[in-house]
């Protein structure tokens, strides 16, 4: 461990960093996650006779933005 308050701080500054870049992916990936989520479930609606107009009432989305969810845009 850094004796020096100024290494001891530059350590915690770079472990700061660290964390909070790992943080930052973890939270894509969440997101990735939970889109690729909502777009298949989107799509089954749709699959099972509800309309994208009805998704979004559903969804409390306009509807052409949900269209754009099922199309994967």
């Amino acid at each position: 461990m850094p004796s020096d308050p100024k290494q001891k701080a530059r350590a915690e500054v770079r472990r700061a960093q660290a964390e909070f870049e790992r943080a930052q992916e973890r939270v894509q990936r969440e997101r990735a996650d939970a889109r690729a989520a909502r777009r298949k479930r989107f799509a089954q609606a749709q699959k099972d006779g509800l309309t994208v107009r009805e998704i979004a009432d559903e969804a409390g989305l306009n509807f052409s933005h949900v269209a754009e969810i099922i199309r994967g845009e």
